[in-house]
């Protein structure tokens, strides 16, 4: 009975010991290839062109589409491209062409996606006054106008809440190219929610029950050709 339980525990150890010595063959070796965890946060942008790979901020405004997502070069020569976007033989569609030779991966529907999320992001962000996110997303000029009227508010106490209920429209209002910078104009066409409060919580603007529809008119600007994908807010308007 003795040499049986030696015998049949000697064949165990032996066994264990040729699996754990395939499992680390097999799965404790790195190779310097592993994939990172998933992470449901992160962008999955198209990948730089190598020799300019610029590197990533923390809040991309509009992100234009990397060379995978280019044209054919003779796209760029047809008036379809430009189709609900800008008429042919317009300032706009001059622009764009213009845009598109030093970007040759520009999509306006993309580039009106990512201004509909800046959009949001910049609205959100002045009523809770996040002077950092303004401050990634903003020309050095729109930063101090949105940065002076939330130190006035919080002078005054009050503080803006704001819901957004639907981005009903965002169209492509201009175009122009100055040298290397690129401006696109973009109309927004909003659903809001905003209400401000004072100190004790009395409204004294807007209302927390009534949905109204708001008008603007956005510029973003870009260095065309910067290793910096992201445009910038550089002027806004009331529209019409």
């Amino acid at each position: 009975m003795q040499d049986s339980f030696d015998i049949t525990t000697l064949i165990f150890i032996v066994l264990a010991i040729f699996v754990i010595w395939r499992l680390r063959s097999v799965l404790g070796q790195k190779t310097g290839s592993e994939q990172p965890p998933f992470d449901p946060l992160s962008r999955r942008d198209a990948p730089l062109r190598p020799g300019n790979a610029a590197s990533e901020t923390d809040h991309n405004v509009v992100r234009l589409p990397g060379p995978n997502g280019a044209r054919p070069a003779a796209e760029s020569q047809t008036a379809e491209r430009w189709k609900g976007f800008a008429e042919p033989g317009t300032p706009t569609a001059a622009a764009l062409d213009s845009i598109a030779r030093a970007e040759p991966g520009f999509d306006p529907s993309d580039f009106l996606e990512g201004a509909k999320s800046a959009y949001e992001m910049i609205v959100t962000a002045f009523a809770v006054g996040d002077r950092k996110t303004l401050k990634d997303l903003l020309s050095r000029e729109v930063y101090e106008g949105f940065e002076r009227a939330i130190t006035e508010r919080e002078q005054r106490g009050e503080r803006v809440e704001t819901t957004f209920v639907s981005i009903d429209k965002a169209e492509m209002a201009g175009a122009e190219v100055h040298g290397r910078t690129a401006q696109v104009i973009v109309r927004f066409v909003s659903q809001l929610i905003t209400v401000t409060r004072d100190a004790s919580g009395t409204v004294v603007d807007g209302s927390p029950d009534q949905v109204a529809e708001v008008t603007d008119v956005w510029t973003f600007a870009r260095q065309l050709g910067s290793r910096d994908p992201n445009w910038q807010l550089v002027a806004t308007e009331a529209g019409q």
